[in-house]
């Protein structure tokens, strides 16, 4: 009985979760490896990101995610909210965060971009991030 109620009270954390937030999808990864608290964190993280809110986005780089292909959701994340907010006004908002936080910006949109969907057809789209987000790539490479 004890097995049935952890396996029931499991089952319902992890359906309380969510994989879309606005439009923003966390990929299988990442999501699978929150907790249900990280996942709300993440979840008002995105909210204040898309309202172009420069603490959500850097602690959306730094969220936790266990690395590996983690990493490359954390990235697709980021690069979905590059793409709602418009390159100008993330580039905007990177030039207001010191040069010290912006360390690991460019990785995690370097594979956003490749390994992420965000034309959402599918595929991965393999985009390169010189030629996707030119003003990122200079503002990252100061």
């Amino acid at each position: 009985m004890r097995k049935i109620t952890l396996l029931l009270l499991t089952i319902f954390l992890v359906s309380c979760k969510k994989e879309k937030v606005d439009g923003i999808i966390i990929g299988d990864t990442l999501f699978v490896h929150q907790s249900l608290t990280e996942n709300r964190k993440m979840e008002n993280l995105i909210y204040q990101a898309l309202k172009k809110e420069k603490s959500a986005i850097i602690e959306i780089k730094n969220f936790p995610n266990g690395g590996a292909a983690s990493s490359y959701d954390l990235g697709y994340v980021l690069t979905q909210i590059i793409y709602r907010i418009g390159e100008k006004d993330f580039a905007n908002i990177l030039r207001e965060i010191p040069k010290s936080e912006r360390n690991e910006f460019e990785g995690l949109i370097a594979v956003g971009l490749e390994y992420g969907d965000n034309d959402y057809d599918g595929k991965m789209d393999n985009k390169k991030m010189g030629s996707e987000f030119p003003k990122l790539t200079e503002i990252l490479n100061e």
